[in-house]
């Protein structure tokens, strides 16, 4: 049974340039915070705080949101892997909620975050309780939750328990990433119905790359199977630079189209999207690879 409604997360200012080598002007980053807004994005995840010897595109965090604008109808969220990374995004002051990040298997949480699997669930548990703390609200990624690029398959039990421990923890949603581009609708089908089922009344959010051509397909199915929110950039930029090859989110243009086509509301302006994309690739300069932007479009508009 499908919703009549679903939530995008817009994260292209942060997922999708982490990755990228030439450095993008804070300026740039708060252009498309901007298109983002005007498009109808209401949640967006506009930076991370981590150490910027290790992600030297993040190095501006606080930069940018000393310049994004006062909205009190949309949610910035920071991504931090650690306290001291909750810390800087609440002494901002214009950080709204905390993303914690748990990883499924020790070999990736040791390279994304220096840590085990279970050490990145208990800090994602002490993130979860500053934001608290500090009148904010926290939610919580669990990575390489279909695949891992060191370990292979990771077992959906593992996820499950991961889940029921932060869960504990009070955060307003839990997601599931697949980091690496490895899912497959059928797999995605089966655990985002588990986690549905274990963790409600707390809603579900996905996080697909389209490494394999596969983005697309899986998000369809978690909808389905009662996802609510989808993770989704601009053009299908992203990577991750601790999962050798990452390659880029779903892209919001194509998942709007996809799910609007289908009578689902995203409250997301596509043509405004698509010239988002086409703005974008100016800037990186190359072809983006979303896909609805690079065709005509349908139905034609008078």
């Amino acid at each position: 049974m499908y919703t009549g409604a679903i939530e995008i997360v817009e994260v292209s200012p942060r997922d999708g340039l982490q990755n990228e080598k030439a450095l993008i002007a804070t300026a740039d980053k708060l252009a498309l915070i901007d298109r983002a807004l005007a498009a109808g994005a209401r949640r967006i995840e506009v930076t991370s705080f981590v150490n910027p010897r290790a992600v030297p595109q993040m190095a501006d965090a606080e930069a940018v949101c000393a310049g994004l604008p006062q909205r009190d109808d949309v949610t910035y969220i920071g991504l931090v892997m650690n306290q001291r990374g909750a810390d800087r995004a609440l002494t901002t002051g214009r950080i709204d909620q905390l993303g914690a990040v748990a990883v499924a298997t020790d070999t990736f949480a040791m390279a994304n975050q220096g840590q085990t699997s279970d050490g990145s669930v208990a800090a994602a548990s002490e993130i979860i309780a500053a934001a608290k703390a500090a009148g904010r609200t926290a939610q919580v990624t669990i990575a390489a939750a279909f695949g891992c690029p060191f370990e292979g398959e990771v077992a959906e039990a593992r996820v499950l328990a991961m889940a029921e421990a932060l869960a504990a923890a009070g955060p307003v949603e839990i997601a599931l990433a697949d980091t690496i581009g490895v899912a497959n609708p059928a797999h995605v089908a089966s655990l985002v119905g588990r986690l549905r089922d274990l963790i409600a009344p707390l809603p579900v959010r996905v996080h697909f790359h389209n490494t394999r051509g596969t983005g697309l397909a899986n998000v369809w199915v978690a909808v389905a199977a009662g996802a609510r929110t989808v993770d989704a950039a601009i053009g299908g930029l992203g990577g991750c630079p601790f999962a050798p090859g990452a390659a880029g989110n779903v892209s919001t243009e194509d998942v709007v189209y996809m799910l609007e086509r289908a009578g689902i509301g995203t409250g997301l302006d596509l043509s405004a999207l698509v010239a988002a994309n086409h703005w974008l690739a100016e800037v990186m300069q190359r072809q983006l690879p979303g896909m609805v932007a690079k065709a005509p479009s349908f139905p034609k508009q008078s």
